[in-house]
């Protein structure tokens, strides 16, 4: 079986212990424990590589947790259903944000113009 340290992990992902000692603390990843020792296995390892990805992604730890209780309990049906759901929410959001991006360069376009005449005007005079 694969065993890592904390440390191990934490070079791995670029990440601080103190990161992986706070999913712990959430309750996401469970390593065993020898003495004061932390030691993770694979299921450690794999879950610590999902919570990151699902960071990126702009899952909360809350949603996070909730697809990884769902994997425990064998819902893999139900899994897979809230994991869209979550996904049409996320996407949702980024094309709203994406809108907004597009109107806001939009709108610094046409202040850019503005100035360029003003200021090809006030030469000219």
């Amino acid at each position: 079986m694969e065993k890592y340290k904390i440390s191990d992990l934490a070079k791995e992902f670029d990440i601080t212990t103190r990161s992986i000692r706070f999913y712990e603390d959430e309750g996401l990843i469970q390593p065993d424990r020898k003495g004061s020792m932390r030691i993770y296995n694979r299921r450690d390892r794999t879950r610590l590589k999902l919570i990151l990805r699902g960071k990126r992604l702009g899952f909360s730890l809350a949603e996070i947790r909730e697809l990884f209780e769902l994997y425990d309990s064998h819902q893999g049906e139900t899994q897979l259903t809230e994991m869209l759901k979550i996904i049409d929410e996320k996407e949702a959001v980024l094309m709203r944000q994406l809108d907004d991006i597009k109107n806001m360069l939009d709108d610094l376009n046409t202040a850019r113009e503005r100035c360029e005449q003003a200021l090809g005007a006030s030469q000219i005079n």
